[in-house]
């Protein structure tokens, strides 16, 4: 392969685009190299500017779970730029996409619209704090809420692959209010409900933590947050943006049977429009304005061509044996990668819920941040780049999740399965393993 129309190109990006990317982990710092830059998308196949063909696997960091430019959304898109790209005032897609929504995700009467993830977790913060009337709230180290200032200590996701978990520019009085404790340990958070319990207006958690690679809850942990939470009148944040309609129609809290407080969503319900959307019981919701007093607005909240695609999304997953299909993907990839790097010696861990899976090259179980961070990054790096050249396109970090569409049919995993043993054994024979 030649990638030399997407160097030229990041080179031209570096000239007016700090970085030459509009999202850190784009740049290739975890991975090596010059990023690739896209032409166009279908299905489950990427093309970069000079031709190459992916099989794509990061999916616009999950959101395109119907696949690239599926002919259903792009319609519904078409046709609602037609009428217009934004008007600053109500349309009754707003209210077709939220009534999908509360419909589907089981703790969700209510949801507010906004534009992105980011959004969507800044104002559930700000519901939390304005209901309770507490400051302080409660994180895990390596999960990623989007990046507004209380969320970025110990974040994960690009702040992770830069290697500055922390980023400038965050006052110190702003640190002083998130309480951080590592992912998966139900101890810790008691102990800080013991110390500050009068205080804490919300924990906030990826349920299914993919911001670190995948890291899965041990068994209790989230129920054990919904106890802790309840006991101490504090507000349980489920931040979905990840995982919401992507692991089950109604995202972890449906699969693990656990409500939380408050849910955030993004991706998915944009259909790979920019959205977000912040979701709970409606007494809870209504404490926004214009009715309540949590402030809230956004010039292209509910923008209707986000509207439309959301739509089209979630109706093409309400079809029978979705779930069933995405489910029956994720697992022949991961069990296919499983077995790859059992057979050729390589430590590993991988986990997988749904379309939602991840590896890591570590002997170490993978439970939190700090045993994620035992994963070999050189080897990661050198693996993802043997993948490319052999067009399989995986997240150019190891700390990100990989994503399985309704576009992956058994040809294309079986392919990727078939590529990493010939990447494995390439990278093992030129040096004496892992490392």
């Amino acid at each position: 392969m030649t990638f030399e129309r997407s160097i030229e190109a990041f080179e031209r990006a570096r000239r007016v685009i700090p970085g030459g990317v509009n999202s850190t982990v784009r740049a290739f710092k975890a991975v090596g190299g010059s990023p690739v830059f896209v032409e166009q998308a279908h299905g489950c196949v990427l093309t970069d500017l000079d031709g190459n063909a992916y099989v794509d696997y990061v999916m616009s960091w999950g959101p395109l779970i119907a696949g690239h430019a599926h002919p259903a959304v792009v319609e519904a898109v078409r046709a609602a730029a037609s009428r217009g790209t934004s008007f600053g005032a109500p349309t009754e897609a707003e209210s077709e996409l939220a009534e999908l929504v509360c419909d589907m995700v089981p703790s969700v009467e209510k949801v507010r619209f906004c534009s992105s993830g980011t959004e969507a977790t800044m104002f559930a913060l700000r519901l939390a704090r304005g209901v309770t009337r507490r400051n302080k709230l409660v994180k895990f180290e390596g999960c990623y809420h989007g990046c507004s200032d209380p969320f970025l200590v110990s974040a994960g996701s690009s702040a992770l692959t830069v290697g500055v978990p922390d980023s400038a520019g965050i006052p110190l009085g702003t640190l002083a209010d998130t309480l951080v404790v590592p992912y998966n340990d139900l101890d810790a958070v008691a102990a800080l409900f013991e110390a500050n319990g009068d205080s804490i207006a919300c924990v906030i958690v990826e349920p299914y933590a993919g911001n670190m690679g995948l890291v899965l809850p041990r068994p209790g942990f989230l129920a054990g947050l919904r106890r802790l939470c309840t006991r101490h009148d504090a507000l349980l944040i489920f931040d979905e943006v990840l995982t919401g309609f992507r692991v089950a129609p109604g995202g972890v809290q449906e699969r693990e049977g656990i409500l939380p407080d408050i849910t955030t969503l993004g991706k998915i319900i944009g259909g790979g429009l920019p959205v977000g959307a912040v979701g709970g019981r409606a007494g809870l919701m209504d404490a926004f304005t214009p009715d309540g007093k949590v402030f809230q607005a956004g010039t292209l909240s509910g923008n209707p061509l986000a509207m439309a695609a959301g739509i089209a999304t979630l109706q093409l997953l309400r079809a029978p044996g979705v779930y069933a299909q995405l489910e029956a993907s994720g697992a022949r990839l991961i069990e296919g990668l499983d077995d790859v790097f059992e057979r050729q010696g390589v430590a590993h861990q991988t986990n997988a819920r749904g379309s939602l899976l991840g590896f890591f090259f570590t002997a170490v179980p993978v439970v939190d941040l700090a045993s994620a961070k035992t994963s070999d990054l050189r080897f990661y790096a050198r693996f993802f780049h043997a993948m490319l050249e052999r067009g399989v396109y995986l997240a150019p970090s190891q700390f990100e999740a990989a994503f399985v569409s309704l576009a992956h049919d058994d040809a294309a995993i079986d392919r990727t399965v078939a590529a990493a043993e010939e990447a494995v054994i390439s990278l093992l024979a030129a040096v004496d393993g892992p490392g």
